[in-house]
């Protein structure tokens, strides 16, 4: 995805306001007042308010795929793998905060087909790096096979976005990565063989 410094700095206030305002408050009179130029000027980069959503979206979607393409090795240790994947996951929201939204897209404009889709490839990307994990350390004796590999998934995908939702409502008060590496070991300690 190519995208201009100022299409990156409309999304990024986009999502500080999602954060603070929820969608009611994203309007383009909000968005091109908090940036400091016209709203004629946010159609130049997005024609709608709905492409900006998309652009968040498929921003992070494109910047969660470089990050964990480059911490997740291929045949290394499953536990170490997961770690290395959440770690990621956390450091890049503590200096983001205001992507925190696209955990919680799910109610982003219901009645897009685009915006449903967008968040669809999102859980995709965790999907294409955790699911390799999971099975991998089932097969290795790692993991528990009490339960099946996509059940594991849902619950390691679900501890994240709970982690994402109390930092959220806390207004980021917590430090994430460290709370989000005690939910990590606590998770380790459920899931382990």
């Amino acid at each position: 995805m190519e995208i201009s410094e100022r299409q990156l700095e409309i999304i990024e206030t986009a999502g500080r306001i999602l954060s603070v305002s929820g969608l009611s408050g994203l309007t383009t009179k909000n968005l091109a007042k908090e940036i400091g130029f016209s709203e004629a000027a946010l159609y130049r980069h997005f024609p709608s308010k709905e492409d900006i959503i998309l652009g968040l979206l498929d921003y992070l979607r494109t910047n969660m795929d470089e990050r964990l393409e480059k911490v997740f090795i291929p045949h290394a240790d499953p536990k170490e793998n997961l770690i290395a994947l959440f770690e990621s996951q956390f450091s890049f929201f503590s200096k983001n905060p205001h992507y925190v939204v696209a955990v919680f897209s799910d109610g982003l404009m219901e009645g897009s087909d685009k915006i449903n889709q967008a968040i669809l490839q999102l859980m995709q990307v965790k999907m294409k790096y955790l699911m390799p994990i999971v099975m991998q350390g089932q097969q290795k004796g790692t993991f528990t096979q009490a339960i099946t590999n996509e059940e594991l998934v849902h619950i390691i995908m679900g501890s994240f976005r709970l982690q994402m939702f109390k930092w959220k409502i806390s207004n980021f008060k917590f430090d994430i990565n460290r709370q989000g590496r005690n939910m990590l070991e606590a998770l380790l300690t459920l899931i382990k063989q």
